[in-house]
């Protein structure tokens, strides 16, 4: 049974040289163990501004700001069905400028830069799973907006378009 429920959470995924930072959370609400974007969930008064949220995650996880940033853009929106709520996920994708420092350490887990080739050998989330399949394939070498919705059996995407 589905009460109305709804979980909105976003990530950023950041490359550079060829590799993708991914995060080793150890510590979350929703998800066990597992490789992740950096981000979480919005709080209240960002409801309606998906980039706000991640931004905000963003420096409070590894001390980055937009200045930090180059061709940042949201890329992909996603919906499942679990445990009685829907779950939108928001991510952003971004190249991290030469001269940005991360933070040395985060309190969410452990940071670690992969090769593109490695990222999807990672365990991580089932709708992160299947996003990040979609762009590695595909999104990457465009720069559309895309809507997945998760099902059993795998994900369901379409390519979003103003009309």
């Amino acid at each position: 049974m589905v009460d109305g429920k709804l979980r909105n959470m976003t990530a950023i995924y950041i490359s550079q040289n060829g590799k993708m930072l991914l995060l080793y959370r150890v510590g979350s609400r929703v998800v066990g163990p597992c490789w992740c974007g950096i981000g979480g969930h919005f709080e209240k008064d960002e409801l309606n501004d998906a980039k706000a949220a991640m931004l905000r995650e963003l420096n409070e996880e590894i001390g980055l700001t937009e200045n930090d940033l180059e061709h940042l853009s949201m890329r992909y929106v996603t919906m499942r069905l679990k445990n009685g709520e829907i779950r939108q996920n928001y991510y952003f994708f971004a190249d991290l400028k030469e001269n940005s420092v991360l933070k040395s350490d985060c309190s969410e887990g452990k940071l670690e830069w992969i090769e593109y080739d490695s990222v999807l050998k990672r365990e991580m989330p089932f709708t992160a799973k299947h996003m990040l399949e979609h762009y590695m394939s595909t999104g990457r070498f465009d720069d559309k907006l895309y809507g997945i919705i998760s099902v059993e059996d795998g994900s369901v995407v379409t390519e979003m378009s103003e009309f």
